[in-house]
């Protein structure tokens, strides 16, 4: 049984990661920004068989409060072994691109936010020992396009930093875990075209899950997804600033 910490919680893919893991029996507190939303998370758990399960708002922004939410989280489950970082925010590229507090803000929102959360939850993690940390990061990071490159940064920031984590806390026995969706159609998507590349939240938790599990470091999700951003990473500079993308 895991007592697991799930921020942003009322996130498409982080539900879904949330009805698995309430449906096996583990202990689960929740973090989001919406507190109707919340609530509405929480009584499903309750139904699906979550053996403990509660949460609060919690706006990963406010970066004072960190602190006190894995405090929270360890005190209501008696203890904390696995932390999923799931918040986020779709970035209006177009806007970004001309309004540089915004293009601050959903940096802080996609990176700093969760850089800091890692960092708490890792040095809590290693002075007991063990546990694990997934982090949902995005194929975007993977190199810089002109249709995203706002939160394509954010997510690079988050990527690099988990690799960082990930290899100083091995050696404390905590496990810390990259993961990186490609197209997922979610609320968030919602006013976008899908099309043969897009997943549904339920296949990306299953990923998740798994990897949690079976301590894998970096995941694509869907798997395709390796092989499309090993291709896009080794274009040429010189051809890929012609090309749209």
């Amino acid at each position: 049984m895991r007592k697991i910490l799930i921020i942003g919680a009322s996130s498409a893919i982080a539900e879904a990661c949330a009805r698995q893991w309430a449906q096996r029996g583990d202990q689960i507190y929740l973090a989001a920004r919406q507190a109707k939303q919340l609530q509405s998370v929480v009584d499903d758990l309750k139904t699906r068989g979550a053996n403990k399960v509660d949460g609060r708002v919690f706006d990963a922004n406010q970066f004072d409060q960190h602190a006190a939410l894995l405090a929270e989280a360890t005190r209501f489950m008696g203890g904390l072994d696995t932390v999923l970082i799931a918040h986020g925010t779709l970035t209006d590229q177009d806007r970004a691109q001309t309004d540089v507090a915004y293009a601050l803000s959903e940096i802080s929102t996609n990176g700093t936010s969760v850089v800091a959360l890692m960092t708490l939850a890792g040095e809590q993690l290693a002075q007991q020992g063990h546990g694990a940390i997934a982090v949902i990061s995005s194929v975007a990071g993977d190199r810089g396009r002109q249709s995203n490159y706002v939160y394509g940064s954010a997510k690079a920031l988050v990527s690099a930093f988990a690799s960082g984590l990930r290899q100083r806390l091995a050696k404390k026995g905590v496990h810390v875990i990259t993961i990186k969706p490609g197209f997922v159609d979610t609320p968030m998507t919602a006013h976008l075209k899908k099309g043969a590349l897009w997943a549904q939240p339920e296949q990306v938790a299953n990923d998740i899950s798994q990897a949690i599990d079976k301590g894998k470091n970096i995941v694509y999700t869907p798997g395709f997804w390796r092989l499309i951003m090993l291709i896009i990473k080794h274009i040429p500079e010189a051809i890929f600033i012609k090309i749209s993308l």
